[in-house]
C-alpha cells in the first residue's frame, strides 16, 4: 500500500503559508505601534508615496503634452497639476487652521517648471502639516470643512484621497499619449 506523501505535507505548507501571511501583515503594523502617531504616520506614508507619483509624472510628461485634455470637457494636464497643487494647499491649511499660503496656481500657472515647483512647495506644506499633527490632535480637533465639522486627521487622509483621483485623471492622459505612468514603471534593480 502506497502512502500519498504530498498529504503529510500538506499540513505543513499552509502552516507556513500562514505563519509567512501573518509575518506579512503583523510587520507593518510593528512598525506603526511603535510610533507616537501611527494613523499620522500612515497618512503621511500614503501621501508621500502618491504625491511622488505625481511630481515624477510632471516630470515625465513633455511641455508640449500639457495643453493636452482627453476631450473639451475636462481640464487639461497642467490643469490637472495646477489643481492638485492649489488642494494640497487648501486642504493642509484647513487642517492647520490657517489660510492656504497659495492659491489660484491652476488658473495663473501654466509652464511645466512652475507646476513641478507648485507641486513641491504643496507637498513641502503639506508635510509640515503632518509632521505637527498628532493621532490625538488629529482624531479629536474639527475644523470646518465639505462634509461639516471634520476631524483634521480625515481631512488630511481626504488630501490623500484627492491626490489619487486626480493621479488617476493623469494617468489616463499618459496612457493616451502612450507614456508609462511611474506607479507602473517596472522596479529598478536594487528596489
Amino acid at each position: 500500500m502506497a502512502i500519498d506523501k504530498s498529504a503529510l505535507y500538506a499540513p505543513v505548507m499552509n502552516l507556513r503559508h500562514f505563519v509567512f501571511a501573518t509575518l506579512l501583515v503583523a510587520t507593518p503594523a510593528i512598525g506603526f505601534a511603535q510610533t507616537a502617531n501611527p494613523m499620522t504616520a500612515n497618512a503621511k506614508i500614503q501621501f508621500g508615496a502618491l504625491s511622488g507619483f505625481v511630481v515624477r509624472s510632471a516630470e515625465k510628461v513633455p511641455e508640449d503634452l500639457y495643453s493636452f485634455r482627453a476631450t473639451p470637457e475636462v481640464r487639461s494636464m497642467a490643469e490637472l497639476y495646477g489643481h492638485i497643487a492649489d488642494a494640497m494647499f487648501a486642504m493642509c491649511s484647513t487642517a492647520a487652521g490657517s489660510k492656504p499660503p497659495r492659491t489660484g496656481i491652476e488658473k495663473a500657472v501654466t509652464t511645466k517648471p512652475a507646476l513641478i515647483a507648485a507641486l513641491k512647495e504643496g507637498i513641502s506644506y503639506c508635510n509640515g502639516v503632518y509632521d505637527s499633527m498628532t493621532d490625538q490632535k488629529g482624531s479629536t480637533e474639527t475644523v470646518p470643512f465639505y462634509f461639516g465639522p471634520t476631524p483634521k486627521l480625515s481631512v488630511m487622509y481626504f488630501v490623500v484621497t484627492h491626490t489619487y483621483e486626480h493621479y488617476g485623471n493623469l494617468v489616463t492622459y499618459m496612457r493616451l499619449k502612450n507614456i508609462v505612468p511611474p506607479s507602473s514603471e517596472p522596479a529598478k534593480p536594487g528596489q
